[in-house]
């Protein structure tokens, strides 16, 4: 059996606006925003899978993805490209043989004091990894302060 604390843990934020934190197993972070092609932005599966590859190197790891659904009064689109992007995230994770957990933004966030808001997703993810200031520098950096968080998450589990 692999100890938890040598094992990797990869938080994902879905979407095209998404992102993937590598959480190492000596704390090492790393970021990535989501691979996208197009001009609608689509999730780039193949750029995904060559990044989880190259995060995990055969290591033993596990994939916290989160368990997003469609918000009321969201439009049919942005719904359909939601899903879209969910599908194609969850596809490379197991084509991949990767172990996958989906976590509810519910769960994740409360278990680490968090509400709705994304500024104070970012103010959190800073706190608790202060290494990663600077890349949580604008608003829209959200998605990648929620994947340091997922994957932190992930670690505690």
């Amino acid at each position: 059996m692999t100890s938890i604390h040598h094992t990797i843990h990869i938080g994902i934020d879905p979407g095209a606006s998404g992102a993937i934190a590598v959480l190492g197993p000596d704390a090492e972070l790393t970021v990535h925003d989501m691979p996208v092609m197009g001009p609608r932005a689509q999730v780039n599966a193949a750029a995904l899978a060559d990044l989880l590859r190259e995060a995990t190197l055969g290591r033993p790891c596990h994939v916290w993805l989160e368990h997003a659904h469609a918000m009321p009064r969201q439009g049919v689109v942005s719904t359909f490209a939601f899903g879209r992007a969910l599908g194609a995230i969850e596809g490379v994770v197991g084509a991949l043989c990767l172990p996958l957990t989906f976590v509810s933004p519910m769960t994740w966030k409360r278990a680490l004091g968090l509400t709705r808001d994304k500024r104070a997703a970012i103010a959190r993810a800073v706190q608790l990894r202060p290494d990663a200031a600077p890349l949580l520098t604008r608003v829209r950096d959200h998605g990648r302060a929620e994947a340091i968080l997922i994957a932190l998450y992930g670690s505690r589990s």
